[in-house]
């Protein structure tokens, strides 16, 4: 592979398996924020980005910040803790609705809660919770927070499991450990798998999740979800309600001890994993890639790595994983919080990190 910098941007012809050569650049759109955690777009294309210490803002198309949004509820900032997703309203260009999710609380008793808010010219108003999860916990890790709509308007809600309290995953009358649905008013689908189950938790979706900070729904309403494994065992999951993946009864990780959780990697009755990553990469952000400017990506998975750093892709067949790898490998060793695919259809990137940066990732010839 041939290398060459023109006007600080690096040019890369990238080899990534047969007919899926890429020519790319990747442009800087912004840099020296503090620990970015989401970008999502508006309908005119500008990007709001989280970032994990309380803010959210606007950026314009040069990089620029026109907005820093005022009326953000202040989140529980303490290690994995604070501001986490934010994203539009599929009717946002009527409504101006907006969801943040966010860790809430105390070090004795916090949450990931989501609230609704109307975007306004520099603030958010109308601020409604319309979900803290339950039980509280007094761990400030593991919050999940990732937020997707399904294509019938309800939203999706990722929940981590707390840390120490994993067994809490297989409990369907807890939060956490969960995939939630519920409408945007924090409402329950009459239609949820387990609405009319005394014994569960009415907004549950599906169950046995560890720490899941990857969600994305394909074009064709496929959900994709990855959440982080303990020492091994990242998994990638493909969803389908009312189902249980397992954690911590099976997973292919060890305990951070050197010690084995659970002698299973699959269980009966338990959906294994469609992808695993071992080591642990600490998967964070996903993408399905349906843009123009990368046809041969189109139907593919992206997704961030903390740990190991850098991006990859996930090749798609007909809904079966078929291949995984590193791409764009000036990125690696660079903490990737984020990927989504831009309305430009373009990739974008967030840099985790005290000087955090937004990246673009577009054909060479752009």
């Amino acid at each position: 592979m041939r290398r060459r910098l023109l006007s600080s941007l690096l040019l890369l012809l990238l080899a990534v398996g047969p007919a899926r050569a890429a020519e790319y650049r990747i442009e800087t759109v912004a840099e020296g924020l503090a620990f970015p955690w989401c970008i999502a777009f508006l309908p005119d294309g500008d990007p709001l980005v989280t970032l994990r210490g309380g803010e959210l803002l606007r950026l314009a198309g040069d990089g620029a910040v026109p907005v820093r949004y005022g009326g953000v509820p202040e989140p529980y900032v303490r290690s994995q803790g604070g501001l986490f997703d934010v994203l539009p309203d599929p009717a946002f260009a009527e409504n101006r609705l907006v969801y943040l999710s966010y860790a809430h609380g105390t070090p004795e008793a916090n949450a990931t809660r989501v609230v609704r808010a109307r975007l306004g010219a520099d603030r958010l108003e109308d601020v409604t919770p319309i979900l803290t999860v339950a039980p509280t916990k007094d761990t400030p890790v593991h919050y999940g927070g990732k937020l997707a709509f399904l294509p019938d308007g309800t939203l999706l809600v990722t929940t981590g499991d707390g840390f120490d309290y994993r067994e809490a995953a297989q409990r369907r009358t807890s939060l956490l450990g969960k995939t939630l649905r519920i409408h945007t008013d924090g409402s329950i689908p009459e239609d949820n798998p387990f609405a009319d189950d005394p014994a569960a938790e009415p907004a549950l979706w599906t169950f046995g999740h560890r720490n899941p900070q990857g969600l994305a729904v394909g074009d064709d309403g496929t959900v994709w979800l990855h959440e982080h494994g303990p020492r091994g065992g990242d998994e990638l999951n493909r969803l389908e309600p009312g189902t249980n993946y397992g954690w911590p009864v099976a997973t292919f990780g060890l305990d951070y001890s050197g010690q084995r959780i659970t002698p299973y990697t699959e269980y009966p009755g338990m959906e294994p994993p469609r992808f695993q990553w071992t080591p642990s990469i600490a998967p964070s952000g996903l993408a399905w890639y349906d843009g123009d400017a990368f046809p041969a990506w189109r139907g593919d998975l992206f997704l961030g790595a903390l740990a190991a750093g850098g991006v990859r892709r996930v090749d798609l067949e007909d809904g079966e994983v078929v291949a995984e790898e590193t791409v764009f490998p000036e990125l690696e060793g660079r903490r990737i919080r984020d990927v989504r695919t831009g309305p430009d259809g373009a990739l974008w990137v967030l840099v985790d990190a005290e000087d955090g940066a937004v990246l673009r990732i577009v054909p060479a010839g752009d």
